[in-house]
């Protein structure tokens, strides 16, 4: 039997890219999806493609706490108790320094962030009561430090990891894992405001298969791909002088968009 039979799984950002084919990969497994996403077309499509197994759906804006409660409470209503958590709705900006626009820093902010926090709380109390549950972070490579023209997704993310960190130490006692994920470049539309180099970037059924496997594993932290989180852990512990210096560097390779 697999881990994922009889386990409700709640996904944000569920109607396309990596959110769908999470749905899709733990559908295989034996779970029954939660999708919730901001429009019924990408959702009934979805539904469509995972005709025969357990699945629902309900439109929810992760930023509009009242709404997100609302579409949570009817997913729940439909399949039972939600067992696993994947927050991963979330959006990419480009947000330079010069221009900086805060409302384009506050839009990711508010969706990267403030999304994932108004998530934990639609099932968190769930979770305590059973003492039993399983949350999971999208964050990304990106959290590491911050980087030119990334300056909103980059303190998003940063704040997601920070969030799980805590969330991780305080629930443990109450038999509830938590795990953040940190995947590098994935090709999906929030990674298109990057010109990223096709070897540098992986494929979202790749991606999916690699989060499935730390979630199943229940991870406490999981980064990839390895030789990009070596590099970036480096930068993060480098002196600020020479991570500066190589991140210049490597940011040459890429093109903002």
């Amino acid at each position: 039997m697999s881990t994922f039979s009889n386990q409700v799984v709640l996904i944000t950002g569920a109607g396309s890219g990596l959110g769908r084919q999470l749905a899709v990969g733990l559908a295989r497994e034996g779970a029954a999806i939660a999708a919730i996403d901001l429009t019924a077309e990408s959702l009934t499509v979805l539904g469509a493609e995972l005709s025969g197994t357990s699945f629902a759906w309900a439109i929810g804006d992760v930023t509009d706490r009242d709404l997100l409660h609302k579409a949570v409470a009817e997913v729940r209503q439909k399949l039972g108790r939600i067992d696993v958590l994947i927050a991963n709705a979330g959006i990419g900006i480009a947000n330079p320094a010069v221009p900086f626009r805060a409302a384009d820093f506050e839009a990711q902010i508010k969706v990267n962030l403030l999304g994932v926090a108004n998530s934990v709380e639609a099932v968190l109390p769930g979770m305590l009561e059973r003492k039993s549950g399983h949350i999971v972070g999208i964050s990304s490579l990106a959290s590491y430090r911050g980087l030119p023209h990334m300056l909103g997704y980059c303190a998003s993310k940063a704040g997601v990891s920070s969030l799980m960190e805590g969330l991780r130490v305080e629930l443990k006692p109450h038999g509830i894992a938590v795990t953040t994920i940190c995947p590098g470049w994935i090709k999906t539309n929030l990674s298109k405001m990057v010109a990223v180099p096709p070897e540098q970037i992986m494929e979202v059924p790749y991606a999916a298969s690699r989060i499935v496997e730390a979630i199943r594993r229940r991870l406490p932290y999981y980064a990839f791909p390895r030789a990009m989180t070596r590099k970036v852990r480096l930068l993060k512990w480098l002196p600020c002088g020479i991570s500066d210096w190589l991140t210049v560097r490597a940011g040459r390779a890429y093109q903002i968009k």
